[in-house]
């Protein structure tokens, strides 16, 4: 069986200089499964690989895709699965890796045959969230499915849409009794791995990353991203935080530690839904490298 070593966790934890190191050691190339980064016009709030980074090994699905673009997980997946099947006619490993949970898992298990798209009802959710904000989709959800309420970023009107259409279709069953949670037949084998830390370290890494992020000019792209900021890529932490901020909501010292503190809960979500799979094997983001090898060849063997 080929191998694809999936490497998750939450923001600012290092997942791109280890898929590097595992890429130069394994002689693979690397896929990336964060979802932003897949955007050309996003790449500061992203923290898209350096050119040295993508220079030190072949990568894949890093912005290959504009703003303009419709690109669901669906896309995703078949995209994925094509380049896997390119890719392992001369490799053995492919490194996938990324922070959303969801693509990882489309990628490794596949995702669950859900009720395709219904444009009355995602016409009627649109026009209720152009009319009355995205509470409005938000309280339907919680009333439709509070457990699931509690799981999904609520901030992110796409996933709330496509949440609800869903369950309007379900005739009252929970979005837990509708996925049934099967993994698809792949030919190919994951070995999940995932880097964490303790709290008051994660959280001190993610305040210098945004930091860095203004350094190095996230104000200036944002800025030019603020008449696109209906489209769903841009509903991103990082961005919808400064469009406030040029639309006069907040200063700017506001919506930086707003950037901050919504990234901090991003990360938590980002912990819970890593949580949920056993299979994963957690290392420190302190590692040595030797010792996250060997698991794997292990694992391979």
């Amino acid at each position: 069986m080929k191998k694809v070593i999936s490497i998750g966790g939450p923001t600012a934890t290092g997942k791109t200089a280890l898929s590097i190191k595992l890429a130069r050691y394994f002689n693979t190339e690397i896929i990336s499964a964060d979802s932003r980064q897949f955007y050309q016009e996003m790449k500061i709030g992203t923290a898209v690989p350096t050119a040295e980074e993508l220079a030190a090994a072949p990568h894949h699905f890093i912005q290959h895709k504009s703003i303009f673009e419709t690109y669901t997980v669906g896309d995703f997946e078949k995209d994925f699965l094509q380049l896997t099947d390119k890719l392992f006619e001369k490799k053995d490993i492919v490194i996938l890796v990324g922070g959303s949970g969801l693509f990882l898992d489309a990628a490794c298990k596949g995702l669950d045959d859900l009720p395709p798209k219904n444009e009355q009802i995602r016409k009627e959710l649109e026009e209720n969230l152009q009319k009355n904000g995205i509470k409005s989709l938000q309280d339907e959800l919680i009333s439709l499915d509070e457990e699931f309420y509690q799981k999904i970023d609520i901030q992110n009107p796409h996933r709330l849409i496509r949440a609800i259409e869903i369950l309007r279709q379900s005739n009252g069953k929970k979005m837990s009794e509708i996925r049934s949670g099967k993994t698809q037949k792949r030919n190919f084998d994951c070995i999940s791995i995932a880097l964490n830390t303790e709290r008051t370290l994660l959280y001190e890494r993610i305040n210098k990353r945004v930091d860095n992020m203004i350094n190095e000019g996230l104000l200036e792209e944002a800025e030019k991203l603020l008449p696109h900021k209906a489209l769903n890529p841009l509903n991103t932490v990082g961005y919808k935080e400064l469009f406030a901020y040029f639309e006069g909501k907040t200063d700017l010292d506001f919506a930086i530690s707003e950037i901050k503190k919504n990234t901090r809960r991003f990360a938590k979500r980002q912990i819970t839904w890593f949580k949920r799979n056993p299979d994963i094997k957690w290392f420190d983001i302190q590692y040595d490298i030797q010792d996250i090898i060997q698991y794997i060849n292990k694992s391979l063997s």
